[in-house]
C-alpha cells in the first residue's frame, strides 16, 4: 500500500467516526434528557404539595403515575445515550484496527525499502551510481531516481507517525466513550431504584383508594352532576353569544362594519394557531379529553369534554389568546368559571380564585386572569376546554407540545 492510499483510507475512516447524524442524535437525546429532569423537578412539588394532605387521593395517583411516566422517559433517554455510545465504540474499535494493519503495513513496507537501500549501497556508492552514467541526460535520470526514492522514504516515514498520531487520538476517543457509558450505565441502576421505589409507593397509594370505593363512588356522581351544570353553563352562554352575534349581524346588515370584520379575523387568527397556543397554566395534564377508564374504579368510564391539568398551589392562569370575557361564574364543586370569546371560538377556564378580569373586558394573550384553586381533595387543578360553537375541541390538539 501507498503512503498517499493510505492517508486517504484514514481520511475516510475519520470522517465515517465523526457523523454528524450521530452527533446531533447525542445532542438531542442529551437534550431530552434535560428537559426529563426539569419536568420531573416540577412533577415533584406538585407531588410534595399533595402528600400534604392527610389521606391518599385521585390528585396524588395522578401525579404519581405522571412522574413515574417521566422517570420511564428519563431512563429510556439513557438507554439511548448507551446504545448510541455502543454504536460509536464499535465504529472507534473497527478504525482502530484499520489503522494498526495500517501501520504494519506501513511500517513493512517502509523496512523493505530501508533494506534495498543497504544493499544498494553494499554494492555501490551514490556518487559511483550517478557518475557512471553514459550520457548527461542518463546522469540527469539518475539524480532525479535518487530524489524521488528519498522523497519516497521521507514520505513513508511521514505516513507512519500520521497514523500513529491517529491510532493515539482514536484509542484516547473510544476509552472516554468507555467511561461515559460506564457513568450512564451508573446513572441507569439509579434511576430503576428510584422508578421501582415509585411504582411501589403508587401500589400502595392504589391499595389505599381502592378501599375508599364508596366515598370515591359518591364523589363521582356528585362530580357529574356539577360537570351537567356547568355544561349547562357553557352551552347557554354559547347560545347567547351566538343569538347576539346574529343579531348584531342583521342590524349591521349591508354596512361594512368594523366589528363584523374583527370577529371574522379574530376567528381565523385563532384557528391559525392551533397547536401554537401557550398552555393556561403549567402542570401536566391529569385527565385527558374525551372517554376513559376512571383511574381506580373498575368497570367505570369517565367523560371528559376538555383536560384537566394539576399544578403547583397558587398558579397563575392565563388566558391563551386575544379575546373578550363572556362570563364569570360560580359552579357547583368546581369554584369560578372563566368563559372568554375568541370569535367563534370559546375558551373555558375551570377553578380559579383571585379573578382579576370581569365580563366583557378585552383581554390579551397570556394576561393573567387569576389562581388555580384547590379542588374538594385539596389539589391544585384547572379545568380546561376549548370550543368551536357547541363543539368541544381537544385542548391538547391546540395547545403547544
Amino acid at each position: 500500500m501507498t503512503a498517499g492510499r493510505c492517508l486517504v483510507i484514514i481520511s475516510l475512516l475519520l470522517i465515517f467516526s465523526l457523523p454528524g447524524f450521530a452527533q446531533k442524535s447525542k445532542a438531542q437525546l442529551q437534550k431530552e434528557k434535560q428537559q426529563n429532569i426539569e419536568k420531573i423537578k416540577e412533577t415533584e412539588k406538585i407531588l410534595a404539595e399533595t402528600g400534604q394532605e392527610k389521606k391518599n387521593t385521585l390528585g396524588e395517583l395522578a401525579a404519581l403515575n405522571q412522574r413515574i411516566a417521566q422517570q420511564e422517559s428519563l431512563i429510556q433517554s439513557i438507554k439511548n445515550e448507551i446504545s448510541l455510545l455502543d454504536y460509536d465504540i464499535s465504529e472507534n474499535n473497527q478504525i482502530i484496527d484499520a489503522l494498526e494493519k495500517d501501520i504494519a503495513k506501513l511500517k513493512e513496507e517502509y523496512a523493505a525499502m530501508i533494506i534495498a537501500a543497504q544493499k544498494s549501497s553494499g554494492k555501490v556508492d551514490k556518487l559511483t551510481f550517478i557518475f557512471s552514467a553514459k550520457t548527461f541526460d542518463q546522469l540527469l535520470m539518475r539524480l532525479k531516481y535518487i530524489e524521488q526514492y528519498g522523497q519516497a522514504r521521507q514520505s513513508q516515514a511521514e505516513a507512519i507517525e500520521r497514523v500513529q498520531n491517529t491510532l493515539r487520538t482514536q484509542v484516547e476517543i473510544t476509552e472516554s466513550k468507555r467511561n461515559e457509558k460506564n457513568n450512564l450505565l451508573k446513572d441507569q441502576v439509579s434511576e430503576n431504584n428510584q422508578l421501582n421505589s415509585l411504582k411501589e409507593k403508587q401500589r400502595v397509594v392504589v391499595k389505599s383508594l381502592e378501599r375508599q370505593e364508596k366515598e370515591l363512588r359518591k364523589n363521582l356522581e356528585q362530580t357529574k352532576k356539577a360537570v351537567a351544570e356547568l355544561d349547562q353553563l357553557i352551552a347557554k352562554i354559547i347560545k347567547e353569544e351566538i343569538e347576539r352575534a346574529a343579531r348584531e349581524a342583521r342590524e349591521r346588515e349591508g354596512k361594512n362594519n368594523r366589528e363584523t370584520n374583527a370577529a371574522i379575523a379574530l376567528s381565523s387568527s385563532f384557528e391559525g394557531n392551533k397547536n401554537k397556543f401557550p398552555w393556561p397554566a403549567s402542570g401536566f395534564v391529569s385527565l385527558k379529553f374525551g372517554r376513559q377508564p376512571h383511574p381506580v374504579l373498575k368497570g367505570i368510564e369517565i367523560q371528559n369534554d376538555g383536560v384537566n391539568i394539576q399544578t403547583k398551589q397558587d398558579e397563575p392562569v392565563r388566558s391563551i389568546f386575544n379575546g373578550e370575557v363572556s362570563k364569570v361564574a360560580v359552579t357547583l364543586g368546581f369554584g369560578n368559571t372563566i368563559i372568554i370569546k375568541h370569535g367563534e371560538f370559546f375558551t373555558v377556564y375551570t377553578g380559579v380564585k383571585d379573578i382579576v378580569v370581569k365580563q366583557g373586558q378585552k383581554i390579551t394573550t397570556n394576561q393573567e386572569l387569576g389562581k388555580v384553586a384547590l379542588n374538594r381533595d385539596g389539589i391544585s387543578e384547572l379545568r380546561f376546554q376549548i370550543f368551536k360553537n357547541f363543539d368541544a375541541l381537544n385542548p391538547q390538539d391546540w395547545l403547544r407540545n
